[in-house]
Formats: C-alpha cells, sequence, structure tokens
C-alpha cells in the first residue's frame, strides 16, 4: 500500500501547528492581564489583586510549558519533512528563528522563575518587573514568529538565485506587506482569548459562590476590555482583508465562494462550494455586501476564482467555512461583550446568572476562532509554501518516504494527546480548587497567614470603579 508523503506531511504539519496554536495565543494574553494585576497590587496594596495574580500565574506556567513542548516539534518538521524549503529559505527563516530565541525566549525563560516563586523573595519592584519582562517577552516572540508567517505569505526583500533565497533588504523582509495587519490582528485575538477565559472562569466562581468578591473584580475589569478590543478586532480584520484581497486575491475569492469576476458580489451567508464543477450549490446570500466590504463600493468589482488555473486554486471548501466560522464567532464576541457592559452599567450584571453561564460557556470560543483564521490562511495560500516562489510539493523532502511521514504522524498524535491530557487534568485542577484567599502573600511586609476577612472584603481601592465590585 502506498502512502502519498506530501499529504501526510501537510496533515502532520497541520497537525502540530493548529495543536501549538493555541498556547501561545493564550499565554499572550494572559501575559498581558498578569502584568496589570501585578501592577494594581504594587500601586494599592489591594490583596484582591495579588490573590488573582498568584492564580493566573499558576495558570499561565501550565499553559506556557505545553506550548514550550509542543512547538519544540516545529523545527524538526523542518528538517525532517520540508528540508527543500528549509534550505531554499535558510537565509531568512534562520535568522529570524535565531533571533526569536534570543531575543524573546531567554527573556521569558529567565524572568518567568521570578514570577513563579519570587513573591516575597525579591523586592516588590523587581517582582512586578519580571512580570513585564514575561509579557514583552511573548510579544517579541511572536513578533518574529509572525514576521516569518507572514513573509511567507507576501515575500518581500529577497530574490531567487541558483535555488536559493537571498535578502535584498531585511526591513523590508521582516515589515513585508502582510505582517502589520497579521501581527496586529493575532495580538487582539490574544487579548480577546485571555479576556474571555478569565471571564468565564471568573463567572464560574461567582456561580458558585468561591471567592465571589475577588471574582467579582475579575470579570468586570476583563468586560471593559472585551468590549473596547471585540469591535476593535471586527476593524483590524478588515483591514486585514483588504490587504489579503491586493496580494493574495485567490485567498479571498475561495473565502468569498466567488468563482466568476463580479461587480456586486453578494455576501454569501450559506452555500456548498463545489470545485469540481467550479460553482456553488444552494447559495444564500446579501447582494452586493461583499463588494462593499471588500471594495467599500456596492458596485466593486472582485475578482472570481475562474481567472486562476485549478493548480493555483486553494482548496475553497474548508478555506469558505473557516472563514465563516470565524467571523461568526467575532460577532457573538461583540455581542456578548456589549451585553455584560450593558448589563454592568446598569448595575444588573450579577444578577444576571444567565449571563454568567453564557460567559462560562464562551471559554472555547476564542480557541475555535483562531484555529479557524488559522486554516484560512494557511490553507488559503495552497498550492505554495512561500507564495508565488515555491510551492508545497517543491518545499518536500526529496527522499521522505510516506510510510516515515506516517509513522512520525501517529507519534506526533500520540504525544501530543499525552501532554494535551496531562495539561488539561492539571488546569481542572487548578480551576476547580480556585482562588486562593490566603492573603500571607499580598505584601512584603511579612504578616502572617491568614484567611481572607471581612474587613479586606471591604477594603477600599485606590483603582477606577468599574474595577470594583
Amino acid at each position: 500500500m502506498e502512502f502519498d508523503p506530501l499529504l501526510l506531511s501537510r496533515v502532520q504539519f497541520a497537525f502540530v501547528v493548529s495543536f501549538h496554536a493555541i498556547f501561545p495565543v493564550f499565554t499572550i494574553g494572559l501575559a498581558s492581564y498578569i502584568a496589570v494585576l501585578e501592577t494594581l497590587a504594587w500601586r494599592t496594596k489591594n490583596p484582591h489583586w495579588v490573590m488573582l495574580s498568584n492564580f493566573w500565574i499558576k495558570i499561565f506556567a501550565v499553559v506556557f510549558g505545553m506550548g514550550v513542548v509542543s512547538g519544540l516539534v516545529m523545527a524538526f518538521q523542518f528538517g525532517t519533512n520540508w528540508s527543500n524549503f528549509s534550505y531554499t529559505a535558510s537565509n531568512f527563516l534562520g535568522p529570524i528563528l535565531a533571533y526569536e530565541v534570543v531575543t524573546a525566549f531567554f527573556l521569558e525563560a529567565a524572568f518567568l522563575g521570578v514570577l513563579l516563586f519570587g513573591r516575597n523573595k525579591v523586592p516588590p519592584g523587581l517582582h512586578l518587573l519580571s512580570a513585564y519582562m514575561v509579557a514583552i517577552g511573548t510579544f517579541i516572540s511572536s513578533f518574529w514568529i509572525l514576521s516569518a508567517n507572514s513573509w511567507m505569505q507576501t515575500p518581500a526583500g529577497v530574490e531567487m538565485r541558483d535555488g536559493m533565497i537571498h535578502v535584498t533588504s531585511w526591513l523590508q523582509a521582516i515589515f513585508n506587506p502582510s505582517f502589520p495587519y497579521r501581527f496586529g490582528h493575532m495580538a487582539l485575538a490574544s487579548f480577546l482569548t485571555g479576556g474571555f477565559v478569565v471571564a468565564g472562569v471568573s463567572a464560574l466562581y461567582i456561580l458558585r459562590g468561591h471567592a465571589v468578591q475577588t471574582a467579582q473584580k475579575a470579570l468586570k475589569m476583563t468586560l471593559v476590555l472585551l468590549a473596547v478590543i471585540a469591535p476593535m478586532q471586527l476593524l483590524m480584520g478588515d483591514a486585514h482583508g483588504l490587504n489579503t484581497l491586493e496580494h493574495q486575491p485567490a485567498k479571498v475569492a475561495a473565502m468569498e465562494g466567488a468563482w466568476e469576476t463580479q461587480s456586486g458580489l453578494p455576501l454569501l451567508l450559506f452555500a456548498i462550494p463545489d470545485q469540481e464543477n467550479q460553482r456553488n450549490r444552494f447559495e444564500i446570500g446579501i447582494p452586493k455586501l461583499a463588494s462593499l466590504i471588500l471594495t467599500h463600493e456596492l458596485d466593486g468589482t472582485v475578482q472570481g476564482l475562474n481567472e486562476f488555473s485549478r493548480a493555483e486554486q486553494p482548496p475553497v471548501w474548508p478555506v469558505f467555512w473557516s472563514f465563516r466560522i470565524m467571523v461568526a464567532i467575532g460577532m457573538l464576541m461583540i455581542a456578548v461583550s456589549f451585553w455584560g457592559a450593558w448589563l454592568m452599567w446598569r448595575g444588573k450584571l450579577l444578577e444576571s446568572r444567565r449571563y454568567l453561564k453564557l460567559m462560562t460557556w464562551m471559554i472555547p470560543t476564542p480557541f475555535i476562532a483562531v484555529l479557524a483564521g488559522w486554516f484560512v490562511t494557511e490553507i488559503g495560500r495552497q498550492p505554495y509554501v512561500i507564495y508565488g516562489m515555491m510551492t508545497v510539493q517543491e518545499g518536500l523532502t526529496p527522499s521522505l518516504a510516506g510510510w516515515m511521514a506516517l509513522v512520525t504522524l501517529i507519534g506526533y498524535i500520540a504525544v501530543y494527546a499525552v501532554v494535551f491530557t496531562a495539561g488539561i487534568y492539571f488546569l481542572r485542577k487548578l480551576v476547580n480548587k480556585g482562588i486562593s484567599e490566603d492573603i500571607s502573600h499580598a505584601s512584603d511586609t511579612g504578616r502572617p497567614k491568614r484567611p481572607l476577612s471581612a474587613a479586606d472584603e471591604a477594603m477600599p481601592s485606590t483603582t477606577p470603579s468599574f474595577f470594583n465590585a
């Protein structure tokens, strides 16, 4: 029985990337949230912020570890399955990945230990600094990784000579045409992911009656963030889509299910793309809305997939539906965030058990949206690994046998199943244990250990009123 090494290698890479992507997008947002909590604790001496920070630092440590373990495989895959691509792009990707390790990973590793174990062991200012350094490190890491990925989508500042990529302008290559939009889109996605997880867990604790005062503070401050970030993501997504239309029109045509170039393109709410016959089945759409969104004109012209040869068309079905899943979840996030802000403004947030339950159900939605967006980005780039310069087939390791790719795929699935199961087990254990109400580490005054008292619950805060219960 013959196994296709190209297909198996693509499945393997998609599996590993999809598994890995959900961890950094969470830790980036969570690290920034922890930095905010540490700042509030340092300025106000309010024990609630310390308890929240201690709790989420533990969650961060577990998720960060899962991200590191799952990400290690990425580098090996480049060498084992995609050696032609690695060799061809090494002059650019090699230094970029090295910069990520030197400037980001070392920074995170150096200060993560202080953040985890330095409470009351180092000066408060140093502990606060460690929170900021870890948060900055996560963004520096995402900067280099997204620069590399964006360059594969919109290569710039390079030329191909003798089968090798040679950099002609590092500035143009790093800040390639799609990078600012992808970086902004991913940064906002990280804040949304961290925000909805924090809000969902906080709502869960309020429903359970556990650390209610502290959970209320977390929920309210997070809802303020979500009500601002969610609509911002919609605007950033629109700008990202316009950039994609300019540089990758085939991807946008697949996203819209547009086969023929036409003016006044409808926005399809539902369709079954039939790539074999180059058409859609059972279309339901809003007339001219896609043209308005993509060109800002009702009768704007949008290029169709028939303008490209079948060999250059990306798989339409997964791109078309992944895009709709991502957008639908994004609109749901905006609605839920605005609803929560409205309830909070009316003073009825904590009385609405229906809303609190909804927030707990929203916890997985940002991860689904991130994966759907990743599928749109990567599948929509097909058949290229470096857009317009190198196909996926050309990037494959020449000597790779199908059975070898199958064995490694099965191995990765087994190992990741263990990692994911163990990680979820510890995360559930931490969440079920809840926020510790021991405020012995609330400051560096050396006070004895004791539970949170009624006086502490009523402690005033100098932070804005919307942070307070």
